[in-house]
């Protein structure tokens, strides 16, 4: 990048563009991309502030003026409503349609009637573990875990996937190689593991684990996992 600026707030009285983002022209477009061109930017939209520019790669919002010399990483507040414009704003990016997911790709655990939650899983991260053994502690959720190893960080996790998906149990199995370190035998069936890490990149999904509710807003953390699946709309 350019010159980095770290913004805490900006103080304005507008709050409508939070949901929405009006596309920059494509001049203003063209001259950020090419300043930035070693920056994956999937959209640029105008912003409240005048001259400042939302840049939308991957899961994450930077802003930019319109050259795309200055970055900036932060936050935009309101201070009228006292409503973090920039969280809104990946909310709705990062929202999914639950019907785009692939359920029979899934290994499906919980209660038929449960809270409905998606996870991508990798076998071998230490925070996913931390979420199974969170999740057995927890009742009336239904979970669909979709297999997605980080080869590039866990070489042995797109192995265990396999094996994970082709055990009889296919959740128990899940849960004895990430809680207990269990070594399943070696997969001899066909699986949704390639399929499972195209979707996860369709959707954004950068990292594990990632948690999606059934109206598809993204988890960022904060409230108990069942308190803010209690709170979809």
């Amino acid at each position: 990048m350019k010159t980095l600026l770290i913004l805490a707030t900006l103080l304005l009285p507008l709050s409508t563009w939070a949901a929405e983002g009006k596309p920059a022209s494509a001049s203003i477009d063209k001259e950020i991309r090419k300043t930035l061109s070693d920056m994956p930017i999937k959209a640029i939209h105008q912003t409240p502030v005048s001259g400042l520019y939302e840049l939308q790669v991957g899961d994450k919002i930077y802003y930019s003026d319109k050259t795309g010399r200055h970055i900036v990483n932060g936050h935009i507040f309101d201070t009228t409503t006292k409503q973090d414009l920039t969280a809104t704003r990946l909310a709705s990016l990062n929202r999914i349609s639950w019907s785009d997911l692939p359920l029979d790709k899934a290994i499906v655990s919980g209660p038929e009637d449960g809270l409905k939650m998606a996870v991508f899983t990798d076998p071998d991260c230490p925070y996913c573990k931390r979420l199974e053994e969170e999740l057995m502690t927890l009742d009336g959720i239904r979970v669909y875990t979709f297999l997605y190893p980080l080869t590039q960080l866990h070489p042995d996790s797109y192995a265990k996937s396999e094996s994970i998906w082709c055990a009889k149990d296919q959740h128990q199995a899940l849960i004895n190689v990430m809680t207990k370190g269990e070594k399943l035998p070696q997969a001899t069936c066909k699986t949704p593991v390639d399929a499972n890490i195209k979707l996860a990149q369709k959707l954004n999904v950068m990292g594990t684990p990632t948690i999606f509710a059934e109206d598809g807003r993204k988890y960022t953390g904060g409230a108990p996992i069942k308190t803010w699946l209690q709170q979809g709309s």
